[in-house]
Order: C-alpha cells, then structure tokens, then sequence
C-alpha cells in the first residue's frame, strides 16, 4: 500500500533549486533539474547532515561535510565517504502541486 502525499508547490522550487520538506518528521529534499523534479532523502547516508546545505552539481547533489556526491535519479552514491545510496522517492507533478508517493508507515530511508 502506498500514500499520495502534498509537499511543495512548483513555485516552491524554481528551476536549478533545492528545497527541504518533512514527511512525518523526515527530512526530503525535492530538486529541479531542468523541470524535472527529483525527491532524495533530506540527509547523508554517510553522516546525518542537511543535503539541502550542499550543493548541486549538474544532476547530482554534494553534502557539504565530506563531499560524498549522490545521484538524483537513482540515489547511487558517486563519491566516498559514503557507501550507502540516498533513499529515492516517487514524484508527481499535478495542477502546480509536487506530491511524493510514499509507502504507508515509517517513510524509508537510508543511513
């Protein structure tokens, strides 16, 4: 079974962007690659740190603690230290409103 839930606006996240929401107090971040949205989850897999205080690097995201670079299609991690990939989430985009398609209970992550 899974959920449909509401979290951003597009106008939320322009373009070249990032943007943190929470999901039963779950950190997910959303990205704009070119108007296409991607939903990773909101911290390293390595070493609890906000992915939404590093930075994009063409269709990848940089943690800023120890630069462990992960890819936003499929979560992969690119770049040691970490080894673990970035939980990926279903994204739909309808009428201006971005919504994840979560499982029902605890929203997965990996750490």
């Amino acid at each position: 079974m899974s959920r449909l839930v509401d979290v951003a606006g597009l106008q939320d996240v322009p373009p070249g962007t990032m943007h943190m929401v929470q999901v039963d107090d779950t950190d997910i971040l959303l990205v704009n690659l070119d108007g296409t949205i991607r939903a990773v989850q909101g911290t390293c897999s390595h070493e609890y740190f906000e992915l939404d205080r590093g930075f994009l690097t063409g269709d990848s995201v940089t943690c800023a603690l120890h630069l462990s670079r992960f890819d936003l299609a499929t979560g992969e991690a690119l770049d040691p230290p970490a080894e673990l990939p970035l939980q990926t989430y279903p994204v739909r985009v309808v009428d201006g409103r971005i919504s994840l398609e979560l499982p029902e209970g605890p929203v997965p992550v990996n750490q």
